[in-house]
């Protein structure tokens, strides 16, 4: 199954997350039954994100937004991980400073997009100032609702400079969040994900379902296209997820670069080193075989 396709948010439809089932599945029953092809997108993700980084002409920015307990870190350590650290890098965009609200709301956010031939992952991202903003009314209607032309433009300048864009909403029915902080709280090593704002910002579930939709709808565009993933199966959030990026860094065409010295002249040294190498064992040898020859005939002598 195509989940590029089938999970895209089309640019310019409505989306209504009530009738997206956050519990959809595909084609595969199990973990254990998805497993081989989780696996070989993952191997496919690691090959690819080498060959952009040797490459050096595209970038690609990952987005993760979803409700608490969503799975954001959840696609960093079984998705992402498969990358090397070499070239990507994470950006988890918490509450903002005084220095950030000093400045325009994309100001803290431009710094930490991907060089060409890097790979950028927003843990949370620029979306935060349509959507917290909004559900707690921290700014008035009129400030966060030109926001979206803002952003749209900003990611428009990226897609022009050769990023490649992905934007992930992670989307886990009400009764699964529950049952994720239960987890939390039932298990001492996940004790440290527990925050005040866990259940606080439940009691929002609606309105944050409001604000996602409004950004989907205004901010899924051909350059940088929203993907709604049902999320209450860990193992699909990670099937589709990967298959999606692998397929999106194909699409890209990339290519190996043409080397930069002539290799015939570096295979011609690499062989004469070679054979340099092999000269000086031989006479190591000899040497080391002669020295040995000569003691023994001292302890001949000397008996």
């Amino acid at each position: 199954m195509n989940y590029l396709k089938k999970l895209i948010v089309e640019p310019g439809s409505k989306v209504k997350l009530a009738d997206i089932d956050p519990g959809f599945k595909g084609k595969h029953e199990s973990h254990e039954e998805a497993l081989p092809q989780i696996d070989a997108h993952i191997q496919e993700l690691a090959h690819l994100q080498y060959l952009m980084y040797a490459e050096g002409k595209h970038a690609l920015l990952i987005v993760l937004q979803g409700l608490d307990a969503g799975g954001k870190d959840g696609v960093v350590n079984h998705v992402i991980s498969a990358m090397n650290p070499q070239g990507c890098k994470v950006t988890g965009f918490k509450q903002p400073t005084k220095e950030d609200l000093a400045h325009d709301f994309l100001w803290r956010v431009h710094p930490h997009v991907p060089r060409k031939g890097e790979v950028a992952i927003f843990n949370r991202s620029h979306y935060e100032d349509v959507l917290v903003t909004r559900v707690h009314n921290l700014v008035p209607k009129k400030v966060w609702s030109k926001r979206y032309n803002r952003i749209n433009d900003f990611e428009k300048l990226l897609a022009a400079n050769g990023t490649a864009i992905l934007k992930f909403f992670l989307y886990i029915s009400k009764e699964e969040q529950l049952e994720r902080f239960k987890q939390r709280m039932d298990d001492p090593k996940r004790h440290w994900k527990i925050s005040d704002s866990d259940y606080k910002e439940r009691e929002y579930f609606d309105d944050y379902v409001a604000a996602f939709e409004d950004a989907f709808n205004e901010t899924s565009t051909d350059y940088a296209p929203w993907f709604v993933i049902p999320s209450n199966h860990k193992w699909f959030r990670d099937l589709a997820i990967s298959q999606i990026i692998a397929e999106t860094l194909e699409g890209l065409k990339m290519t190996f670069p043409a080397p930069t010295m002539n290799i015939d002249e570096i295979r011609k040294e690499y062989h004469a080193a070679e054979e340099e190498e092999k000269k000086e064992e031989e006479a190591a040898g000899k040497k080391k075989k002669k020295k040995k020859k000569k003691k023994g005939k001292k302890d001949k002598d000397r008996s």
